[in-house]
């Protein structure tokens, strides 16, 4: 038992520290993924026109919309903020992630997917983590090389597929369909993760998920995946021989542990790490676009399995192996020190003006202190009152935002 906790207080370090490394996680919004009943984003203020067969229908206006920066600000958010704070079918997933010291945004339906273009304000190489949640359009060329490039270099990709024939905006070409072709026609490599999605429809409740005890997926830091419920899905196929990382996870009811029937995946590429489901549902919190027939599968379904594996999943994706760190220089420096039985953080070179906050967390999500307008290098006392590892969150004005870790 003792030797499991250690393991489990190690894991939790190592997850947390390459997390902090850079803690941006970016939901793509650039392939109809709010397209018909779909409404993959963590939030939209907006909306566009409806699209049938490729075309928009005159006076609908209802498709939402995404920006960048979800609203209200991620930098008020706490352990009790509700999901209903911003609205989307991902909002359950984009604030959980807060609360567990990440940044998210979303690349808007007119962003661009690059890697390596620094006049891009949201080049992949700024990010972590790239959710892409039912892409429904195909992608170009030139972005085939930037996510590949993005997962070769250090980012993780959290891929999600739905079943066979879910081209929700009628353009002749679905989720699966998308995915296969990027692994197949790319100018970098055939098959890099060693995953292709099935051309299938099911349904299923399974609890064929693999025993491995500390693996980061299914037995992370929020706790271990025993189901997955899927409600009109697909499954995937493994090529071991392609990429002999790749790992199935959790399968269909009653298959065996081998290369097909697969639901949830994980493999590395370069010194990159990408997972895969095949089922948009399970990340489904049931809020959203009013008009969209949505449910609510992260919670409700699963006894809260859905949740354990999709934030364990980019815990994962964001962790040691992590993305390269954006070039700007942040000259703030925050250190901690202990004098006595207390505990300090001291913010170095804070400006003067900027309108900045600290906030500090225990690994539970639960505030400890809270500390506004700051000045410069000022030690702000944190009551601490047992050994642990917490987390800090310091933000201010134009969004900035910073995130790390200290241990008392």
């Amino acid at each position: 038992m003792r030797a499991k906790l250690l393991f489990t207080f190690l894991f939790s370090f190592l997850m947390l520290g390459g997390l902090m490394a850079q803690q941006k996680v970016l939901f793509d919004a650039t392939k109809a993924e709010t397209a018909n009943n779909a409404d993959w984003v963590i939030d939209a203020d907006q909306f566009n026109l409806s699209y049938k067969h490729g075309n928009p229908v005159a006076g609908s206006g209802r498709e939402s919309n995404a920006q960048r920066f979800p609203t209200p600000s991620q930098k008020n958010i706490t352990a009790s903020t509700k999901e209903t704070y911003w609205t989307g079918a991902l909002s359950s997933w984009g604030i959980d992630l807060v609360k567990k010291g990440f940044e998210v945004e979303t690349l808007p339906y007119n962003g661009e997917i690059t890697y390596g273009r620094s006049s891009n304000p949201q080049d992949l190489s700024n990010y972590a983590v790239f959710v892409v949640d039912e892409p429904n359009i195909r992608f170009t060329n030139a972005e085939k090389t930037a996510i590949l490039q993005f997962v070769y270099h250090g980012g993780g990709l959290f891929m999600i597929s739905d079943h066979d024939r879910s081209d929700r905006n009628g353009d002749g070409i679905d989720s699966p369909s998308v995915w296969n072709d990027l692994m197949e026609n790319n100018s970098m490599q055939a098959d890099p993760f060693g995953i292709s999605f099935d051309l299938l429809k099911f349904d299923d409740k399974t609890n064929n998920v693999r025993n491995l005890p500390g693996n980061p997926v299914l037995d992370g830091p929020m706790g271990k995946v025993t189901a997955l419920w899927f409600f009109a899905g697909t499954s995937m196929s493994l090529h071991p021989s392609d990429n002999n990382s790749v790992e199935g996870l959790i399968y269909r009811s009653g298959s065996s542990f081998g290369n097909r029937d697969v639901m949830f995946a994980s493999a590395s590429f370069g010194k990159g790490r990408v997972v895969a489901m095949g089922d948009s549902s399970p990340a489904d919190d049931g809020t959203g676009d009013r008009n969209d027939h949505l449910y609510d599968g992260w919670i409700k379904d699963a006894n809260g399995n859905h949740e354990k594996l999709m934030i364990n999943g980019t815990i994962w994706l964001a962790g040691p192996l992590t993305a390269v760190p954006s070039k700007k220089k942040d000259k703030i420096a925050v250190s901690f020190f202990k004098q006595g039985n207390a505990c300090f953080l001291k913010m170095s070179s804070l400006p003067v003006s900027g309108n900045f906050r600290l906030s500090v967390f225990d690994l539970q999500g639960r505030k400890v202190a809270a500390f506004d307008n700051l000045k410069p290098q000022q030690a702000c006392r944190i009551p601490v009152f047992t050994h642990g590892i917490f987390l800090y969150r310091l933000t201010g004005d134009n969004h900035y935002f910073k995130t790390g870790k200290f241990v008392f």
